[in-house]
């Protein structure tokens, strides 16, 4: 399939397309680091959103600046920042999330020249009677801040149109998590990774044609024979930048069907109303979407959305992806674990950084679990 081959391509090599992108259409590129980060007004705004997803590689210049207990997410980001990795960015947007990624905002702003920086103070409990007018707010002023930063207005009928195109989106992966959770064989685990990641880099227009002939394909295909014996799984935490983590995983004998991931289907959950003003829908979606551990909406709402996406796809059992020194996911953990274990559904912890442990460690752990299953 060309398109996903296409696609593959962009995600092993980011930056290279992003560099010849900017080249070629002259957009400005905006950098967020979470799927708080209102990409709908920076899409309307004709720039580039582009997720930051740190490095694998050795991290020397971003441990002057961060302790080494802090997340290797928020390391890999800055080391990036300052080894001039990143010197394609325009600015990045950093929406106050957890306190690692504040802190990085405030690094940023001493340390990272030639690129402006706009922070996005959200509400935290997103429940209350406030919260809706003052997100409105955050989101209106965010609008002006990023509009005065690029040099143009942002209007409502780009706000509209980029809206529609997000919604189509949106649409669409949740299509593709349906067939995948269906006939987990119809596209593997590696390439669907791709496809997913892939809506984070890409331009946005260009991803929608190709994300849409990606899925008129796989609808078309002859269904393929399931293996019988492989056990499904949900994948839960905050991401997953790791392809080999799905082969790895098939390869032990399950199968990944469903996720509760900010890079994965947390990220594209919820729609949008088009027929209100576009900035009230992106207000509505913001308020109504699954939440992550850095925000707080009811007290078990987690729980209960992590344990309907195992029954409504039929997995048996669930992969916690914690990254180390991940604060808001590891204070979240035991209260998940204690819902799980009251439904009697099994569960296994994955401790992690940048870099995965060695495949074959890896194998033996997931070999394990599902044979317990």
């Amino acid at each position: 399939m060309k398109e996903l081959t296409e696609l593959k391509k962009v995600v092993s090599h980011p930056y290279a397309y992003i560099r010849k992108y900017k080249k070629q259409t002259g957009k400005k590129i905006v950098g967020y680091c979470c799927s708080y980060a209102p990409e709908e007004i920076i899409w309307a705004a004709g720039a580039l959103p582009v997720r930051l997803f740190g490095t694998n590689q050795n991290i020397h210049l971003a441990d002057t600046h961060l302790q080494s207990y802090c997340c290797s997410l928020v390391r890999g980001i800055l080391e990036e920042a300052l080894d001039k990795t990143l010197d394609f960015i325009d600015g990045v947007i950093f929406p106050h999330t957890c306190d690692s990624f504040q802190r990085l905002s405030d690094i940023w702003r001493l340390n990272i020249t030639g690129q402006f920086h706009i922070d996005v103070v959200l509400p935290v409990k997103l429940d209350t009677p406030s919260a809706k007018k003052y997100l409105a707010d955050v989101l209106e002023k965010f609008r002006k801040d990023l509009g005065r930063a690029l040099g143009k207005d942002i209007t409502d009928a780009q706000l509209a149109r980029s809206v529609k195109t997000y919604n189509k989106i949106r649409a669409l992966v949740g299509k593709l998590y349906e067939l995948r959770c269906a006939n987990p064989q119809i596209i593997s685990g590696a390439d669907f990774h791709a496809v997913i990641k892939a809506a984070m880099i890409m331009d946005r227009d260009q991803y929608l044609k190709i994300l849409t002939q990606i899925i008129k394909q796989l609808q078309k295909a002859k269904p393929r024979k399931n293996r019988a014996d492989a056990k499904r799984l949900v994948l839960s935490g905050s991401v997953c930048t790791h392809p080999d983590m799905y082969g790895i995983i098939e390869k032990a004998g399950g199968v990944i069907v469903w996720d509760d991931l900010c890079t994965g289907y947390r990220y594209f959950e919820g729609q949008m109303n088009e027929k209100i003003a576009p900035l009230k829908a992106i207000t509505a979606r913001y308020l109504k979407r699954v939440i992550c551990p850095a925000k707080h909406m009811e007290l078990r709402g987690r729980g209960e959305n992590l344990i309907r996406l195992v029954k409504q796809s039929k997995a048996q059992g669930v992969v916690f992806l914690l990254l180390k020194f991940c604060d808001p996911h590891a204070f979240d953990y035991p209260y998940l674990k204690e819902m799980l274990e009251a439904e009697k559904i099994p569960f296994m912890l994955l401790d992690m950084e940048a870099e995965l442990p060695s495949a074959g460690q890896l194998q033996t752990r997931f070999e394990t679990f599902i044979q317990i299953l």
